[in-house]
């Protein structure tokens, strides 16, 4: 192993241009798999991005207020199947602590009564922190997710641990994501629906009452795609036919899921 580790290094690569190419040649000789070069790749890649590159922003975020009773906020967190929210006081930019859907379970079992009180503290990261750097910081504080605020000091989005472990990886299997196949498609607590990219265009047309070609493209992410003439960033909205999908999880590979605003005059996917 070492003698193979050995030749993908000499000579050394000068630049990052010139590993990067010693590393694809290494692929093209079996030397590396395809999983360990996308891994590479994206490590590197990792140390060169922002936190503003994949923050979900702020107004996709799903806060949680103080003031509203708690059999809403628990509805929220059915709804949107989210481990941790940020809880907000006055208004949006008043994030008083992080609460964990679990801790609810205490408020119900009757061992908390004031929401504040379970409540974990915050952690605040400004736009322009390197992912690199976060991600260091996540691993020693053992924090998964941070809020991310602008030069004001306001709100602008938050980040996770697993936004910046995708850069690297790919994607990964969370609550966020839907289990089987029919899920595709579902309904949030705020009336739009969140779509896998990767639902065919002959289900979206049917759902939605569409009628877009599936001879150039097979999903609703291809359709997007093929829409914009590259890869969406997450937060990017495009409107086709009357339909307005935003990209909320994407990274430098793929995207992964769409939210979906019907038109009233559209019909509405039929929920079982």
């Amino acid at each position: 192993m070492l003698e193979r580790i050995s030749s993908l290094l000499s000579p050394e690569p000068e630049d990052r241009d010139e590993l990067i190419a010693l590393l694809h040649s290494s692929f093209e000789r079996n030397l590396i798999d395809a999983d360990a070069l996308s891994i590479i790749e994206g490590a590197l890649q990792v140390s060169d991005m922002q936190v503003r590159d994949v923050m979900i922003p702020r107004a996709q975020i799903d806060f949680v207020h103080l003031d509203d009773p708690v059999d809403d906020i628990a509805a929220v967190a059915v709804d949107t199947a989210h481990s941790r929210f940020p809880a907000v006081g006055e208004n949006r930019d008043d994030v008083v602590g992080i609460l964990m859907a679990k801790d609810l379970l205490r408020y119900f079992a009757g061992r908390e009564t004031d929401l504040r009180d379970m409540l974990r503290p915050a952690v605040f990261v400004p736009e322009s922190k390197r992912l690199n750097v976060l991600l260091r910081e996540f691993r020693v504080s053992r924090n998964h997710m941070a809020i991310v605020v602008d030069e004001y000091g306001g709100v602008a989005g938050l980040v996770t641990i697993e936004d910046v472990l995708e850069q690297i990886v790919g994607d990964i299997e969370d609550e966020f994501d839907f289990d089987e196949v029919e899920d595709n498609i579902r309904l949030d607590h705020h009336g739009r629906y969140r779509v896998k990219a990767v639902t065919e265009i002959e289900d979206f047309n049917e759902a939605f009452g569409r009628h877009f070609d599936d001879e150039e493209y097979d999903t609703v992410g291809g359709l997007v795609i093929r829409h914009l003439g590259r890869l969406p960033k997450r937060g990017e909205v495009v409107v086709i036919d009357g339909i307005r999908l935003q990209v909320l999880r994407a990274d430098s590979r793929r995207v992964h899921t769409l939210l979906v605003d019907v038109p009233p005059a559209a019909p509405a996917p039929a929920q079982d």
